[in-house]
């Protein structure tokens, strides 16, 4: 499957977003974040054939392959309460596991919950497919001169290819062999994050797609460990709260909050 051109979905068209193309950026969340400082406020994608200079969370670095999708969307937050803001993101993760789901079709194989080429949502903005990462999510929010904010979602999906230093923990679209292109995801993933976005309502419905996301979570009900850069936590994956945080249980039965960390499985959650 080849498309000529990236293109958004007819539902996001339709909810007025847009977007502009670009053969080579440094971060599409870069230049989203320069458009906003200019004054646009969108619903705008930005979307980069190559990418330089990407970023993923905690200045982690995000290198893109051709082929690849590398797309940025400025989102208007005029209006919702910054303490909302973050639960964006999940919306983001649903918005692009489904997305993902429609651009694989029904070919042999590529059946959503098929055994162990599902997509799966890992905690906070990671997607998996045969346990290994797919794609990441970085939002990033910015205030503004004239009390004005901005918030950017970027998308990094390794559709054609995966970077060599990554190749023993991550995987790509067609390497998993699902017949797609970055085109394709990205107008289903501007349609489903149209619809998603409504359902948020600026977080107002953040519980149903709490549901949404947690019906993908990866790891729920299992062990688990999270590195938040001064200290590593293990128990147990419940859930995620109203706020988005991270819910577990300790080997106390204590209740636990994660705001950010690392999240890791298997061996690493239990290893004393």
């Amino acid at each position: 499957m080849t498309r000529t051109g990236y293109r958004l979905g007819n539902a996001a068209r339709a909810d007025g977003h847009r977007l502009h193309v670009h053969e080579r950026l440094g971060s599409t969340n870069a230049e989203a974040l320069a458009l906003a400082r200019a004054g646009e406020t969108g619903p705008l994608w930005i979307a980069a054939r190559m990418q330089e200079a990407g970023r993923g969370r905690r200045g982690n670095a995000w290198a893109s392959l051709p082929g690849n999708l590398a797309v940025s969307v400025l989102w208007p937050v005029s209006g919702i309460d910054p303490e909302r803001l973050a639960t964006l993101g999940f919306v983001a993760g649903v918005a692009l596991a489904e997305a993902l789901d429609a651009s694989c079709g029904t070919a042999p194989g590529c059946q959503p919950g098929a055994a162990d080429r599902s997509f799966r949502l890992k905690w906070p903005n990671d997607v998996l497919c045969a346990n290994a990462k797919l794609a990441g999510i970085l939002l990033e929010a910015e205030s503004l001169p004239g009390g004005r904010r901005a918030a950017v979602i970027g998308f990094g999906v390794n559709v054609a290819a995966v970077p060599e230093a990554f190749a023993d923990r991550a995987v790509s679209l067609q390497g998993a062999g699902f017949a797609t292109d970055a085109e394709t995801v990205l107008e289903h993933l501007a349609d489903r994050l149209a619809g998603a976005a409504r359902a948020w309502d600026g977080g107002r419905g953040f519980n149903g797609i709490r549901e949404r996301w947690l019906a993908r979570a990866a790891g729920l009900g299992q062990p688990i460990a999270v590195s938040t850069g001064t200290e590593t936590v293990r128990g147990r994956f419940e859930g995620i709260d109203e706020g988005g945080r991270l819910v577990m249980s300790a080997p106390d039965g204590a209740r636990r909050l994660v705001t950010a960390g690392e999240v890791h499985f298997g061996r690493a959650a239990t290893a004393a």
